[in-house]
């Protein structure tokens, strides 16, 4: 992400802009984004790009969210941090799902819960 670049924040239900803000990260979706003191859930991140003197570089970066709790229950696998106990077998190994059957938690009380061989 370009530092001078600002970035515009989409609410997508109902669909509104919540503003453009300078960001020193590059959010990716799964992200948990606060802003002015609420929490949202980064679901997806456009780029535009403008051809300049014959090349194309980035013009703008819009990224749609939701309003979301930050999960209690985190697990690190492969890299990126994923909603749930990855050990479960049910777990989707998702940023923004925890499960098909538990889908909002927690995990400690499942009584779906079954150790992913």
């Amino acid at each position: 992400m370009e530092p001078d670049l600002l970035t515009e924040v989409i609410l997508t239900h109902p669909r509104q802009s919540l503003g453009k803000v300078m960001l020193d990260w590059t959010p990716q979706p799964g992200n948990y984004l606060d802003l002015e003191g609420k929490t949202y859930a980064v679901l997806e991140r456009r780029h535009r790009y403008q051809l300049k003197a014959g090349r194309y570089r980035l013009n703008k970066i819009a990224l749609y969210v939701q309003s979301a709790a930050r999960p209690a229950e985190k697990s690190f696998v492969e890299g990126r941090w994923v909603i749930g106990d990855a050990s479960c077998r049910f777990n989707a190994h998702s940023e923004l799902i925890r499960c098909a059957v538990n889908p909002e938690g927690p995990c400690d009380r499942c009584r779906y819960y079954e150790t992913h061989m």
